[in-house]
C-alpha cells in the first residue's frame, strides 16, 4: 500500500462518501469530517473516526483528501481558520479531488509548499456510479514524486489516473472533460428530439447509432435517461453549471474563445433559473424539448 496508511477525508457528499468507503475497503485508516452528519455516521460504522474540524481531521495523517463543491470551499477548508494546513504534518500529501478553477488549485499548492505539505489537484470523472464502483478517471496536477507516492490511493478509487502536468493541470484537464460532456449531452438531446419529432422511436435510434461514430460513453449513459424521462441525479446540473462557468473564466484568462461552450452555458443557466439545477445533467435535453414542444420520452 506504500507508506500512506492514515488518511483524513473531508467532504462526504454524493462523490466523497463512496470514495471514502472504497478507501476503507482497501485497508486505509480514515478519519472523516463533513457538514452532513448522516454520511459521517455511515463511515464511522465502517471503522472511520469522526472529527470536528478540518484541522482535527488532518492531524497526524499521512494524506488528506478533500472532495468539495467549489473553489471557495477548498480554500476555506484547506487554508482557512481551523483548516487542514493548521495541523497537517510536514510532508503530508494534500489531495484536492474537488473540481475547481485551476488558478485556485495553484494558490492552494503554493500555500501547501510554504507550510511544508505536498499538494495534488486530482479531480475525477465518472459520476456517482464510478465513485461507487471505484472506476473513476482521475486527472492529476502536481509533482511526479508526489503523484508516484499517491498511487495506492488512486488504485483504490479509480480505474485510470494520469499526471497531466504541474499544479492546476488536473483541473484544467477536468474543464476540458466537462466541456466535452456538456456539449455531447446537448447534442444527444437535440438528436433525440429530432428523431421523435420525425415520428421515430428514440430507443430504436439510440440502438442504431450507439455502435457507430456517434457512440460514446455520454450517449450510453445519458441517452437512456432522456428516453425514459428519468433525471434522478448522478451529476447535478448545478455542478456542471459551476464547471462550465470555470471553463469560461479560464478561457477568458488564457485568451481562448469557446463559442460552443458559451452556447451550452446559456442553456444550463436557463435550466438553473427554471429551478432544475438539482436534476441530472442529462436534463440539459429538457431545454431542447421545451423550445420544440417535443418530449423525448
Amino acid at each position: 500500500m506504500s507508506d500512506l496508511k492514515q488518511i483524513g477525508f473531508i467532504g462526504l457528499g454524493i462523490m466523497g462518501k463512496p470514495i471514502a468507503k472504497n478507501l476503507i475497503k482497501a485497508g486505509f485508516e480514515l478519519q472523516v469530517h463533513s457538514r452532513s452528519n448522516g454520511p459521517v455516521k455511515e463511515l464511522v460504522a465502517l471503522g472511520a473516526k469522526e472529527t470536528g474540524t478540518p484541522a482535527e481531521c488532518a492531524k497526524n495523517m499521512d494524506a488528506v483528501i478533500t472532495m468539495l463543491p467549489d473553489g471557495p470551499d477548498s480554500e476555506s477548508v484547506i487554508l482557512g481558520e481551523n483548516g487542514v494546513l493548521d495541523s497537517a504534518k510536514k510532508g503530508a500529501i494534500i489531495i484536492d479531488m474537488s473540481s475547481i478553477a485551476p488558478a485556485i488549485s495553484q494558490k492552494i499548492a503554493k500555500s501547501c509548499e510554504t507550510s511544508g505539505a505536498e499538494f495534488l489537484d486530482a479531480p475525477v470523472s465518472g459520476g456517482e456510479p464510478g465513485a461507487i464502483e471505484g472506476t473513476l478517471a482521475i486527472m492529476v496536477g502536481g509533482k511526479q514524486s508526489v503523484f508516484d507516492s499517491s498511487q495506492s490511493i488512486f488504485d483504490s478509487v479509480g480505474s485510470s489516473y494520469v499526471l497531466c502536468g504541474d499544479y492546476g493541470a488536473g483541473n484544467t484537464t477536468k474543464l476540458a472533460n466537462q466541456i466535452i460532456v456538456a456539449t455531447n449531452i446537448a447534442a444527444v438531446g437535440e438528436a433525440l428530439v429530432l428523431a421523435k419529432k420525425a415520428g421515430l422511436e428514440p430507443q430504436k435510434v439510440f440502438d442504431a447509432i450507439k455502435g457507430g461514430l456517434a457512440g460514446s460513453n455520454v450517449l450510453n449513459a445519458k441517452g437512456p435517461m432522456m428516453i425514459s424521462g428519468n433525471f434522478n441525479p448522478g451529476f447535478r446540473i448545478k455542478l456542471h453549471h459551476k464547471d462550465i462557468r470555470n471553463s469560461m473564466l479560464t478561457g477568458s484568462d488564457l485568451g481562448v474563445s469557446l463559442p460552443v461552450t458559451s452556447l451550452v452555458q446559456q442553456i444550463i443557466v436557463s435550466l438553473v433559473n427554471e429551478g432544475k439545477g438539482e436534476l441530472d445533467h442529462s436534463a440539459i435535453a429538457n431545454f431542447v424539448e421545451k423550445i420544440n414542444d417535443q418530449s423525448i420520452s
